[in-house]
Order: structure tokens, then sequence, then C-alpha cells
């Protein structure tokens, strides 16, 4: 059965892009036998410039060319093919939203498939919050257009193992369209107190709870999700981010992610069922910033895998990867896929 995967935090900064991205490298690397979609659910498109090459091998070129194909070879595509026809699935193909970024950039698993981001998602926003809103008797407007990953996914599910969603940091109607359509969802952490509030209000925003009134319990995305029927996703992994960034996690900031482990802790009594695990250690990874390791890797586009050790060439400035960084970086990254 196919698992579905949603990186995701209200907050924006948490390193979820580039946590995303290299944990579906790994991932595809470590399955081979699998087949990955990734499914970039960003304006911004982060994911897609980095799987199509990065900043060194075009991957912005790359991604404008695959939107400007018709039909436009991305998310924004096939919302603009159900714009016309919100409440009933159009006929389409789904191939022709989906790109191989291997073709692209060869650094990249050939058994990851990708539907690019695009900054068409916030143009569509206004008419998808519209269409989503309409009163019409006997149906349910907002649930139809929840589903539209959903119906993207449903005819091509079957080829494959895992499916990725890279959300945006916000809970616009196109991140609870993509929250919808996953299981679990990956929290990034960091170990600040805005970390914590964010991951507070995650809880808010997708389960409803501790909500500032009663008044807003009708109209939130949990109630709206059960009263169709529908499972809401879990929350599976909260990796503490960039925790070199905070001189370790032995720091005074490692308050700050203890405050956060017992906010989890509390929520497994009063709701497990929102979550996929029972104990809390097993809901967390940790990971150190990925410094000049990540700038070179998202720089040229490649899996940490590929990264090499030593002085090398980005934006036409040298820097050296070291390989106690690159060592410390790819172990946090495999015990954090290994959770997937």
């Amino acid at each position: 059965m196919v698992k579905k995967y949603a990186f995701w935090n209200n907050k924006g900064g948490t390193g979820k892009t580039s946590l995303a991205f290299q944990s579906i490298n790994l991932y595809a690397e470590t399955h081979p036998d699998e087949r990955i979609l990734a499914v970039d659910v960003c304006p911004q498109a982060n994911l897609s410039e980095l799987m199509l090459g990065g900043l060194n091998y075009k991957g912005s070129e790359k991604l404008l060319a695959q939107q400007g194909l018709v039909p436009r070879c991305s998310i924004g595509g096939y919302f603009q093919l159900r714009l016309p026809s919100p409440y009933t699935v159009p006929p389409f193909t789904p191939a022709d939203f989906i790109t191989n970024p291997h073709q692209f950039n060869a650094a990249i698993p050939e058994n990851i498939d990708l539907v690019c981001g695009d900054p068409l998602l916030e143009l569509q926003s206004n008419a998808v919050n519209t269409l989503a809103n309409n009163q019409i008797p006997g149906s349910n407007p907002w649930i139809a257009v929840i589903d539209w990953l959903r119906d993207f996914i449903g005819p091509i599910e079957h080829e494959y193992n895992v499916i990725f969603f890279d959300c945006n940091p916000s809970f616009s109607l196109y991140t609870q369209i993509a929250l919808a359509a996953s299981e679990r969802l990956v929290l990034p952490v960091m170990a600040d107190d805005s970390s914590r509030r964010a991951i507070q209000n995650a809880f808010s925003l997708v389960y409803g709870l501790k909500l500032p009134s009663d008044i807003y319990l009708a109209f939130a995305f949990a109630t709206k999700l059960r009263e169709a029927g529908r499972e809401l996703p879990k929350v599976h992994l909260i990796i503490k981010n960039r925790l070199t960034q905070y001189m370790g996690a032995a720091s005074a900031y490692a308050a700050v992610l203890t405050a956060i482990e017992r906010d989890v802790t509390a929520l497994l009594k009063t709701n497990p069922e929102i979550f996929t695990f029972t104990n809390v250690k097993d809901g967390f990874t940790e990971m150190r910033d990925f410094g000049t390791t990540g700038v070179v890797a998202f720089a040229k586009g490649q899996p940490m895998s590929q990264v090499q050790v030593g002085k090398q060439t980005v934006n036409g400035h040298r820097v050296q990867v070291k390989k106690d960084y690159l060592d410390n970086a790819k172990t946090a990254l495999a015990d954090t896929v290994a959770r997937l």
C-alpha cells in the first residue's frame, strides 16, 4: 500500500524543503526497487528547482521550461485544468503533469517522479477559495475542492510505493488540499520559541486543538474532513533541525526543544489518535545544520550521497566541504529516513 508523507510547518525557515529534498533522494537511493512521487505544492517551487539541477545547473530555467509546456507540466497546470471543473473530475492524463527529474539532473535517482511546483498557485488561490466556499444545495463544494490532489493521485496510486508532498509554509487552501491527500506529517522545528508556537499552531490548524473559541470549530479543517468521513493525516515525525546553529542540543536552546517534547507528550495522552507513535522518543529525530555541505548540495542539486569532500567552486566562490561535517549530515539524514 502506498505511503503518503507531507513535509510541512506553517512557520517558514525551518529547513522544510531542504530536508524534503535530501530525504526523498536518500529514500529513493536506499529503496531502488520502489517508485517515488514527489509533489511540490509550494509556489516558490524550490524543491523542483533542486530536483532539476539547482542554481549551478539551471534548475530554474528547466522548471520554467516545464511550466511552459502545453498542458503546463506542474501542479499549477493541473489546478488550471480543475478550475473550470472544480466539483467533477474532468478527463485528464496524469503523465501530462509529471516530470522525471533524472532526465534533467543525473544526480537524482531514476525512481523519483516529480509534479513540479508553480508560482501560479498564488494567483489561483483566490479562485480556489471562492469555489470551495460556494453554497450548493445537496453537495459539498469544499470537500470536492479539497479532493483535487486525491483525484490526481487516485488513477496512478498503484504505480508508486511512496508519495511525498512538499507543502508551503502556510495554511492556504492549496496546502490543505495537500494535507488532505497525505497520511503522515513530517514537521521540522528549530530550537527557538517561534518554533514552539508554530508547532502548537500546527496542531490547532490541522486538528482543531486549543482553538481560542468554539465559534471556530465548525469551520475547522479537522471538523470539515471528519464530517465528510475522511481521515486526518497523523503526525509521524518531528525533526529538530539545525541544532549546530544553536551550539548543539545540549545548549540553553535545549530547553525549547524539551518544551516541545513536553507539549507532544501531553498530547499523546489526550489525543493519541493524531500520532503514529506512542512513545515520544520514537517521534523525534535530530538534524545538524548542513552548513557548507548543504550550500554545495543545493547549489548543484545533489543528494548528500554525491557531495564530494574538499574544495569546490559554488557560484564563483571557493568553498570547502569537510569530511566530518558531511559524515555527520549523512548519519543524521539516514536516521530520519529510516523512520519513513
